[in-house]
């Protein structure tokens, strides 16, 4: 009797060597006497029931025999050879025995139970098969016809398995007294270190790949050769390089046919390890630690001879534990240095997985490393492949979330996260994007829930149950049963997410939560447009033109160019557009870019603006997308690459281009064509979903110049008050249409060709009139007013002083600029030190006018009800004591006319800017009476 072990003997059906495999033979070597026993006993059930060959039910009769002989009880379970080889018959049925003293071969399904149980006991730690090993392999099979044999019959296959593994448990602590003690203690490198992908798979813990076929079969083939076996898949971060490796351990646990071709046999009895780079360098403290780990890491792969090693992030190595010069790499030891041997004789397989930029990096610049790897690209699927990747995951996702994905959820999460999420790539973010949403229809409906607005269903629970019984039917290779389990899911599906409102249906992941998910990624506005979104583009023109006064070319040109991209017929690969905004100062072109980032975009925040003036020298315009390599400032991006990465959706302001190096027109032009910018680390920034606006001051001298026909200050009084507005409109026609032709012509001369043809609209920005100049004026004061009403003030102005603001705000030179200003200095000053003296209080009405008597601004209290407008005594006297000095339109402005005061008056609670009116001992002074003397004393000018 030989010793518990490797049996040197071999059964009959080894010693007739015929139609044989060497695989099998060399696994014979490795059997114990009892698989032996229990290999025989299976070959001669075979001849009684007259089967042509050993098939795996005939193994596990002689495993129940074996281990019933040995007094154990079939793993107790309480099975009998009687009631196995009873259901077998049942199965197969009985033949006549054959009578014959040739040996029966083994079925393909035999060895490669056989195979498999070479693969169980390396994982264990004994050296010999045992019956435990066959009967893990066999359960392992969700083919083998002995598995189905025991299910026939009732018996808990997890029970057996369990008893299985205890056994190889003690059989593995009986015969470690006998290691020699120099042998090293503690668990294996490849179990300590690794995640064995394959047993992953058939626990049903990897999600399934779809497509990458070629990808694979590709990896396998290089595999298959005889030195330098080593794929490297090369790809963007997201395509899908580590689901490649994934796919391969599929591949091998399920025997799959790629591209028309069967599994190559030297890939049956491999395994797929994947390395953990941080678990092997974490807690190795002293030197040599590391060095230690990966020698045994790389030994038991060359003593296995079965282990394929995936290691995710391969660039990781290069450096890692570096000693030496340095400790950097160069020229030092690390963990890259310590496999190459192995991965020249072919003596260690491994897939590496990394992006191009770090394969760029560090692989590329180690030539020994680099040629000991065959690459293999991984492309981004389009997609059509990414919508047949989502439906294969759907499923995971669904019993994950418990909510059912629309087949137009997913084809949303395919084209908008290609269309607007440009810094991450397919399959990934279309992936990211319905997990998400998924986490958004779960959410709500728990809220649901918890309100009593949505009702527990106990068909939704049943719906989960057959999902993850259909699951356990595909991974045991039931696939008939499987397939009335998938039609039973189908059924509960389409009737828990198609089921009316009455707060029981299953939640469903429609497009529309795909939408809301990418718009709270990137800012983007891409809901469907609803009909008050319908409402308020409709009304942006209206509203843009409340705000921005006198200038409605330029708010018509930006709506249109807004409604073309919001209802997608703009260029899908430009910005939404590209204008040149030209015109003199103050005249509203910096108000329209705020006002159109506060009513579009949602705030002021989404302008990205950028000063010209501080790109005048060619060294500065680096900073717009990057310093290069060697300067100062290199890593840390641009300023316009960035904040556009940050919010892809928004207003981009380039202010003042005219000041700008010519060397920003060259990125101009990347910008408005392709829509696109390459900053200096290589990263492309999309600017689809911007609006790029360029402002300049081109043409200020020949609006200045030509501003005679106009009605500004110091015209006629009829162009003035706009008595014929017939004849201000024609004038204005006439002079605008002249000076947008000067203007377009001195633009054409400052700018290259090429960048006024990339131009969407060139808005030219004209002089503004004495109405937008009063309107203008409204929108200001009312602002004041919202903030002097939080206080318990109402504000109100009179006519005079109305009119002196708009007089002393506006100027040729500077627009409308000192228009705020002015109502700070008329207004705000004085009603602060009004309400600091308690002059007006809470519940008053702050009554502003401009004084006859002195030409400052009074402000006065008034109760509900009251007159607006100043009494004499406030005014300083009657009117009667003024005597006219002089009068005409040299003395004022637009027929107003200046007045002396001769008698001092009494005065009341007033408050004044300046020289206040009324009050004892006042000082003559000049004072403005508008409208002319016929205001007065009835007479005329």
């Amino acid at each position: 009797m030989q010793p518990l072990g490797v049996c040197r003997g071999k059964p009959a059906a080894y010693r007739a060597g015929r139609r044989r495999t060497v695989v099998v033979q060399a696994v014979f070597e490795r059997f114990s006497e009892r698989s032996i026993k229990l290999v025989m006993i299976a070959q001669q059930e075979a001849k009684n029931m007259g089967a042509p060959e050993v098939t795996t039910e005939h193994v596990l009769l002689g495993l129940i025999a074996e281990d019933t002989s040995s007094k154990h009880g079939f793993m107790n379970s309480g099975l009998t050879v009687e009631k196995a080889r009873a259901a077998v018959e049942t199965l197969s049925g009985r033949r006549k025995p054959i009578s014959t003293h040739d040996n029966i071969p083994f079925s393909r399904e035999v060895r490669k139970t056989f195979e498999a149980a070479t693969n169980e006991c390396k994982r264990s730690a004994v050296s010999y098969i045992s019956p435990e090993h066959i009967l893990l392999a066999m359960l392992n099979q969700s083919e083998a016809t002995g598995k189905r044999v025991l299910e026939s019959l009732g018996v808990d296959t997890d029970l057996l398995r369990g008893e299985a593994l205890k056994r190889l448990k003690g059989d593995a602590e009986e015969a470690a007294p006998k290691r020699k003690k120099s042998e090293r203690d503690g668990p294996k490198a490849l179990d300590e270190f690794c995640r064995d992908l394959c047993e992953e798979v058939r626990m049903n813990k990897v999600d399934p790949v779809i497509g990458r076929e070629r990808e694979v079969a590709r990896v396998m083939q290089i595999l298959a050769r005889r030195t330098k076996n080593n794929p490297i898949l090369l790809g963007e971060p997201g395509v899908g390089k580590t689901a490649i490796a994934e796919g391969l351990a599929y591949a091998i646990v399920h025997e799959l046919s790629l591209e028309g071709s069967p599994l190559p046999a030297f890939l049956r009895s491999k395994r797929v390890l994947q390395l953990d780079v941080g678990l092997l360098m974490a807690g190795a403290k002293e030197r040599g630690e590391l060095e230690n780990r990966v020698t045994r890491l790389i030994q038991e792969c060359r003593d296995s001879g079965d282990v394929i090693l995936m290691i995710d992030e391969v660039h990781t190595l290069v450096g890692t534990g570096a000693v030496g010069r340095g400790g950097g790499g160069g020229g030092g030891l690390d963990i890259s240095n310590l496999m190459k041997p192995a991965l020249a004789r072919g003596e260690l397989q491994c897939i590496g997985a990394t992006t191009l930029d770090e394969h760029r990096k560090h692989i590329e610049k180690d030539a020994a490393l680099e040629r000991r790897f065959q690459p293999v690209y991984v492309l981004e699927p389009n997609e059509e492949d990414t919508l047949a990747i989502l439906q294969g995951l759907s499923e995971r996702y669904e019993r994950h979330h418990h909510c059912v994905y629309s087949e137009e959820a997913l084809e949303a999460a395919v084209k908008l996260s290609h269309t607007y999420i440009a810094d991450r790539f397919l399959p990934d973010k279309a992936i990211d994007l319905i997990d998400e949403a998924g986490s958004r229809v779960r959410i709500s409906a728990y809220n649901a829930r918890k309100e009593g607005t949505l009702r527990e269903d106990p068909k939704i629970d049943e719906y989960l149950q057959v999902m993850e019984t259909k699951d356990i039917a595909v991974r045991d290779g039931l696939y008939e049963e499987a397939q009335l389990l998938r039609r039973r899911q189908q059924d509960y599906k389409s009737e828990l997410a198609g089921l009316p409102g009455d707060g029981s249906s299953l939640p469903v992941v429609r497009a529309c939560d795909i939408e809301a998910v990418v718009s709270a990624w990137s800012g983007v506005p891409v809901e469907r447009l609803t009909e008050d979104e319908m409402t308020k583009l409709l009304r942006l023109g209206p509203v843009l033109k409340e705000r921005v006064i006198g200038q409605d070319d330029a708010v018509d040109s930006i709506v249109a160019a807004l409604c073309r991209a919001r209802v997608g017929l703009k260029d899908p690969h430009r910005p939404a557009a590209a204008m040149l905004f030209v015109g003199p100062t103050g005249v509203g072109k910096t108000e329209l870019t705020k006002v159109l980032a506060e009513q579009y975009f949602g705030s002021q925040d989404a302008i990205i603006r950028l000063d010209m003036s501080e790109y005048m020298e060619r060294h500065s315009v680096s900073k717009l997308i990057g310093a290069p390599p060697g300067y100062i400032g290199y890593g840390e991006g641009g300023k316009l690459t960035e904040a556009v990465r940050r919010r892809p959706c928004s207003i981009v302001l380039f202010d003042e281009i005219e000041k700008a190096h010519p060397d920003v027109f060259s990125i101009l032009l990347q910008i408005m064509e392709d829509g696109r910018l390459t900053d200096s680390q290589g990263r492309t920034v999309s600017f689809k979903n911007t609006l790029v606006l360029l402002t300049s001051n081109i043409g200020s001298r020949v609006i200045a110049a030509t501003s005679s026909g106009l009605p500004v200050f110091g015209s006629s009084r009829r162009q003035l008050m706009g008595d014929d507005e017939e004849a201000d409109a024609a004038v204005l026609a006439s002079e605008r249409a002249r000076m947008r032709q000067l203007i377009h012509d001195e633009v054409k001369a400052y700018f290259r060709p090429e960048l006024l043809n990339r131009f969407d609209e060139q808005i030219v920005f004209h002089k503004l009139g004495l109405r937008e100049v009063r309107k203008i004026a409204d929108i200001m004061l009312a602002e004041t007013k919202q903030r002097v009403a939080t206080k318990g003030v109402q504000l109100a102005v009179g006519p005079r002083l109305l009119e002196r603001i708009v007089r002393d705000g506006y100027s040729l030179e500077y627009g409308v600029r000192p228009l705020r200003q002015t109502i700070t200095h008329m207004i705000d000053d004085v009603l602060a030190d009004c309400m600091l003296h308690k002059a007006v209080q809470s519940g008053d009405i702050a009554f502003m006018e401009l004084s006859r008597r002195t030409g400052e601004p009074i402000c006065v209290a008034r109760k509900a009800g009251e007159p607006l407008e100043l009494t004499e005594a406030e005014e300083g006297g009657p009117l009667e004591e003024f005597t006219v000095v002089r009068a005409g339109h040299d003395c004022g402005v637009n027929g107003e006319v200046l007045l002396q005061h001769v008698a001092d008056g009494g005065g009341s609670r007033v408050g004044g800017g300046g020289g206040a009116a009324g009050g004892e001992g006042s000082k003559p002074a000049w004072v403005l009476a508008t409208g002319g003397l016929e205001d007065l004393d009835g007479s005329s000018n």
